[in-house]
């Protein structure tokens, strides 16, 4: 690794995102606030969800935020760059390894899922008083939860940017992420699916699951969570996965 040209190219991008700084604030601060309107107060309020819901809902919105924001600043780009514009090219004449390219990738994505999952928790603060209650009793443990969570985002982006083709970008999101938001414990805890004892299992295979249950845990731990040990272990394993196949993915498209 050339720590002076992966620096480079972090703040190459870090320079582009500030010249697009308003389509990206709308970007990373719409849609949750726009879930945590909808779902934390209109439905409340209606009386449609018990006042507890604001405090269930918020670690599922800010899971989805993470996720959502992090796919989308790896994955778009890397499409684009790889098949339309081919600015990818220039990046790979850089003075570093392949791999570190698309690791440049993954970082600053990371860095955008993590600032996207932050700033729900001052957005529900504001808009979903009083009733809403947090309890962050580990600092730590939340911390090094929503690193898991932004990481498995970028990855994720990274494998599937380098997956799909330009012209599959809506089957991505229909097919892939949709089904992951549903039945990724984001609007439920997980124990509520044990009326259905094989989707309960089935959606263990889902990484947006662990996010929900572990930013669950750490900030409202008064509801029912999976092990933390388990989410840990679990995020870890996939964050792994996704990034050994995104650097594959990656490898392949820049050779051919």
């Amino acid at each position: 690794m050339n720590g002076k040209a992966f620096l480079a190219m972090l703040a190459r991008d870090a320079h582009v995102a500030r010249r697009n700084l308003v389509p990206l604030l709308f970007q990373t601060f719409l849609q949750p606030l726009l879930f945590v309107f909808i779902f934390g107060r209109v439905m409340v309020s209606s009386g449609y969800m018990p006042a507890a819901y604001k405090s269930l809902l918020l670690p599922g919105i800010m899971a989805i935020s993470m996720v959502f924001t992090g796919v989308w600043a790896v994955a778009m780009p890397l499409i684009g760059e790889f098949q339309f514009t081919r600015e990818i090219e220039d990046r790979l004449l850089a003075p570093m390894d392949i791999s570190w390219v698309a690791v440049e990738k993954v970082v600053f994505g990371l860095i955008q899922a993590v600032v996207a999952g932050l700033v729900v928790i001052p957005l529900a603060w504001i808009i979903l008083r009083p009733g809403l209650e947090l309890h962050l009793s580990n600092p730590f443990v939340f911390s090094f939860i929503t690193l898991l969570v932004a990481s498995f985002s970028a990855c994720g982006g990274l494998a599937l940017g380098c997956s799909v083709d330009q012209q599959h970008i809506g089957l991505m999101f229909s097919m892939v992420l949709t089904p992951m938001i549903f039945f990724g414990c984001t609007y439920y805890p997980w124990s509520a699916l044990s009326n259905f004892p094989i989707v309960q299992k089935v959606v263990l295979i889902n990484p947006l699951a662990y996010a929900s249950e572990g930013l669950r845990a750490t900030l409202v731990p008064q509801f029912p969570h999976l092990s933390t040990l388990l989410i840990l272990a679990a995020l870890t394993g996939f964050d792994v996965l996704l990034l050994i196949v995104g650097l594959r993915q990656f490898q392949k498209k820049a050779v051919s």
